[in-house]
């Protein structure tokens, strides 16, 4: 049996992944980030009854550059996992489950995430 020419076995550069596969993966590293963001919170609540020389330390720490990408990619972790959450919701009704609405909703999970996102930390500052 000659299979030159053929690949062993599926490689992932042969598939082109859709937004399905990819904000299934990204919804659950969201949920595993908003989890090490409640740690985050945790500190914050410590250091605040701690005094207010250990809060000013947390704040400064929050308040740099890496803190504020931390801040932003946990805002959009929180309305990507949402926003997602609700059209799981409206798949627990039985509706959107064609390929086209299928499609169309996880863009626009994207998109919702990304302008709530976008539209949070604009009032913010």
């Amino acid at each position: 049996m000659s299979n030159s020419g053929r690949p062993l076995s599926p490689h992932l550069s042969v598939y082109r992944w859709p937004i399905t596969m990819t904000l299934s993966i990204l919804h659950r590293a969201t949920g595993v980030g908003m989890s090490v963001g409640l740690i985050i919170l945790a500190a914050w609540l410590v250091q605040a009854a701690a005094g207010p020389e250990q809060y000013q330390y947390f704040r400064a720490t929050m308040a740099s550059p890496f803190g504020k990408i931390l801040l932003v990619g946990w805002t959009f972790a929180f309305f990507l996992h949402f926003c997602n959450g609700i059209r799981h919701l409206v798949w627990d009704t039985g509706r959107g489950f064609e390929m086209r609405q299928v499609n169309a909703s996880a863009w626009t999970v994207v998109f919702l995430s990304v302008v709530f996102t976008a539209g949070f930390w604009v009032t913010k500052l």
